[in-house]
């Protein structure tokens, strides 16, 4: 197993995907605020053997960088430019409309919809250039606070 962690980094929130490469199927996608960043993967990483970390380098990318030194393997500053507007469209990807909503425009089913999630998994896949699949449990909505 290759696992690799992909975070998009924010202010005041950041969006994880856990990703076994190997395979090419994401295992854990979530939200949280950024001030549970570093206690989360200090977690996470006991618990799962992550061989590297990817970070978008937008906001705050270097202060989080900063937070993870104690993870003692490689950790990557990865381009996420666009990678909030590209969400919108993977989204859909991930989550296609069907039956009667396809009537109704998408952007109504984007509101209150927090992408950062699926933000990481780009960032993740245009670092890997590779696709990849979700693991059935998967919910890209889940926010930690």
């Amino acid at each position: 197993m290759f696992k690799i962690l992909s975070i998009d980094p924010g202010k005041f929130k950041c969006g994880l995907v856990l990703a076994d490469i190997s395979e090419k199927k994401v295992y854990k996608a979530i939200i949280l605020k950024s001030e549970l960043l570093e206690d989360y993967v200090r977690n996470l990483s006991e618990v799962e053997d992550i061989s590297k970390i990817i970070i978008g380098n937008g906001t705050t990318s270097r202060e989080i960088r900063g937070k993870l030194d104690f993870f003692k393997k490689e950790i990557i500053i990865f381009e996420e430019k666009n990678t909030t507007y590209r969400a919108k469209e993977r989204y859909f990807e991930l989550f296609p409309i069907s039956g009667l909503k396809f009537l109704i425009p998408r952007e109504v089913f984007l509101l209150n919809k927090n992408l950062d999630a699926i933000s990481a998994l780009i960032i993740l896949e245009d670092y890997c250039e590779m696709k990849l699949i979700l693991n059935k449990n998967i919910d890209f909505k889940t926010w930690l606070k």
